[in-house]
């Protein structure tokens, strides 16, 4: 497949087949709290899978599914993983407790990845410890430094839909963005395209700056910039960002 251009990514996504999951679990009693398995129940780590939306309920895992199917197809055993949302019982911080209840639900070992709000989300993980910490996290295109995100006005000030407006405003924000949970002990990689106009570029560099002045002991997070790459490439089967993304994974 040739890689489409930055603004004809998003179509080229949402154009694909859904493709059916090969088994579902619930994480809880909402229906949002599902999560579809695709591949070997058996092997390494699984791929938990969080897709983007800015939060929205208008937005769920759909889109992302021929993905989890073309990972498994290449052997990788994935979790495709729903969640709360802003509009049908989401918001913070209900929408980070499903996802942490997500990794635990799966019973193995995971690496997460998560798309735009989904790598925000992911990139929550990080300072996360025990048994049930990610094995890794490969955020694309996250928001990835949220109050900048709200200065930007990302999506039409989701955001502050996504933490909620009036008293205490500030502490929720805070504790909902990953540059102010630093410095994390799971492995980070960022994967972000340089024509990403829903997301810039500059929320992965800027989190990546934050964590190198934060020191710490821990893993220093790793940036992979995709030149003339927009913001839903990396997760269209058979584009060379697809393939970053991929090659990315098997170095896990």
């Amino acid at each position: 497949m040739s890689a489409p251009g930055a603004a004809d990514e998003e179509a080229a996504l949402l154009g694909l087949a859904p493709v059916a999951p090969d088994a579902t679990l619930s994480y809880g009693p909402h229906p949002d709290q599902v999560i579809d398995l695709y591949g070997p129940r058996a092997g390494g780590p699984v791929v938990l899978v969080l897709h983007g939306g800015f939060w929205r309920a208008a937005y769920d895992r759909t889109h992302l599914s021929p993905f989890a199917a073309e990972l498994a197809r290449h052997g990788l055993p994935v979790a495709l993983a729903e969640y709360r949302r802003v509009g049908a019982g989401g918001g913070w911080p209900q929408t980070y407790e499903d996802v942490v209840d997500a990794v635990a639900a799966v019973g193995r070992p995971v690496v997460v990845v998560g798309h735009s709000a989904g790598g925000h989300l992911a990139l929550l993980l990080a300072d996360r410890r025990g048994p049930e910490a990610p094995r890794r996290i490969v955020a694309v295109a996250p928001v990835a430094d949220l109050a900048r995100g709200h200065e930007l006005g990302l999506s039409d000030g989701a955001v502050a839909r996504f933490v909620g407006a009036g008293p205490g405003w500030a502490d929720r924000l805070a504790a909902a963005d990953p540059v102010r949970r630093l410095p994390g002990a799971v492995p980070v990689t960022l994967v972000h395209g340089t024509e990403d106009a829903d997301v810039p570029v500059a929320l992965s560099r800027r989190y990546v700056r934050q964590a190198r002045a934060a020191g710490g002991t821990g893993p220093v997070p790793e940036l992979r910039e995709l030149a003339g790459v927009g913001h839903y490439a990396p997760f269209v089967p058979g584009t060379d960002a697809f393939r970053v993304l991929l090659a990315t994974l098997g170095s896990t």
